[in-house]
């Protein structure tokens, strides 16, 4: 198995919904419209590709010059604890460069891959909930 890596391919909605549910990740997969714009509102989007299959996904919102904000990491739970987050994460890295910050919010069960990568745990965060 040779993973691929690709920054802004061009994305199927129904392939990430996929993704999305194999990967475990909450996001609102029945609604593919709202999929659509979640992929195409996004500026840095990477995949990992094994072959055709898409099996991860960072999305993100980013300015290329001082922030970027990672609103998507998923991996299909199959290809799990094979590098693949952390992949994603570096070459999002790479692209941007050393000038930008990377910020995500995590699922309280993901918390420990992001420790493990050497990510740095915040506490400064607020939010506005989303309504639906």
């Amino acid at each position: 198995m040779k993973i691929s890596y690709v920054i802004n391919p061009d994305l199927k909605p129904k392939e990430v919904s996929a993704l999305f549910v194999s990967s475990g990740i909450r996001r609102p997969v029945k609604n593919i419209d709202r999929i659509k714009r979640m992929i195409k509102n996004a500026n840095l989007t990477i995949c990992a590709k094994d072959g055709k299959t898409l099996v991860g996904i960072l999305r993100a919102v980013t300015d290329f010059s001082y922030c970027c904000y990672v609103s998507d990491l998923a991996v299909d739970k199959k290809y799990q604890h094979l590098g693949i987050g952390k992949k994603l994460l570096k070459t999002a890295q790479k692209s941007l460069g050393n000038e930008v910050m990377i910020l995500l919010l995590s699922a309280p069960e993901a918390d420990s891959f992001y420790s493990h990568i050497g990510m740095e745990n915040i506490q400064n965060a607020w939010k506005i909930a989303r309504k639906r």
